[in-house]
């Protein structure tokens, strides 16, 4: 089973090492790696020179934002799986993608997802994003998995649609409310940490891209089908506040 990981990149001189080789140090034998670059000029392109002989497919252009290049990086990919892992992410240990794929075929799903920490530039967890098993109800409540440990199968982008530049910030959370919530999609959690991101995020920037991760929130949820999405959009935020302890 050969799981395509795309890394969506934009001048990010400082973490892209770590990032890549958090996927070459992977011992999962089917592996396509691409890496979808938007038109770096802080020495990026160098650093990623360096690990060529391990990239399947890379491409650097100017794009519309991090989720037309995730859009690239699927139409391009070749893998029965799909996920992503961005610049600043990086995997916990070696064995996360033999679990991703074992988890795939012992439970016949459609979506696997994980556990995520958040860390500091010194590498110190600052938040631990402890997810849980999606059921019909739980995007009611506010639900979301981490999408950087979101792995999906790459037919189900064919079937029911790419991400949606029209979502903003919430691009991640509209296609995840969509194959998972208004269309059901089978998914299994799989109760480990996956991923460690750096602090940092666009959405959470100022207070004004805040109110505009909301608006995108909010229209995801309407568009598709989340109860009562005003409360949902309440609980959303609500809910990270145990991450923290």
């Amino acid at each position: 089973m050969k799981i395509s990981l795309i890394t969506v990149v934009y001048n990010a001189r400082d973490t892209i090492s770590k990032c890549i080789e958090s996927v070459i140090g992977q011992n999962y034998p089917d592996i396509e790696y691409i890496i979808i670059d938007g038109g770096s000029t802080d020495g990026t392109l160098q650093v990623i020179d360096q690990y060529r002989p391990h990239i399947h497919i890379f491409i650097s252009e100017p794009d519309k934002g991090i989720y037309d290049a995730m859009n690239k990086g699927i139409a391009l990919a070749s893998g029965e799986i799909v996920g992503t892992l961005n610049a600043d992410d990086f995997f916990v240990n070696e064995d996360v993608l033999s679990s991703v794929a074992a988890a795939f075929l012992a439970h016949e799903t459609e979506i696997v997802y994980g556990n995520l920490h958040y860390v500091n530039p010194a590498g110190k967890v600052i938040r631990k994003w402890q997810s849980a098993e999606c059921g019909k109800n739980s995007f009611n409540w506010g639900f979301m998995p981490p999408h950087p440990t979101f792995y999906c199968r790459r037919y189900l982008f064919e079937k029911l649609g790419f991400y949606r530049l029209e979502y903003g910030s919430a691009g991640d959370y509209e296609l995840m409310v969509r194959f998972m919530h208004k269309y059901h999609i089978k998914s299994h959690y799989l109760n480990t940490v996956m991923v460690k991101m750096q602090v940092g995020g666009v959405s959470n920037k100022n207070i004004i891209n805040r109110f505009k991760a909301w608006s995108h929130d909010f229209k995801a949820m309407k568009t598709n089908g989340v109860g009562y999405p005003l409360f949902a959009l309440t609980l959303k935020p609500l809910r990270k506040i145990f991450q923290f302890f």
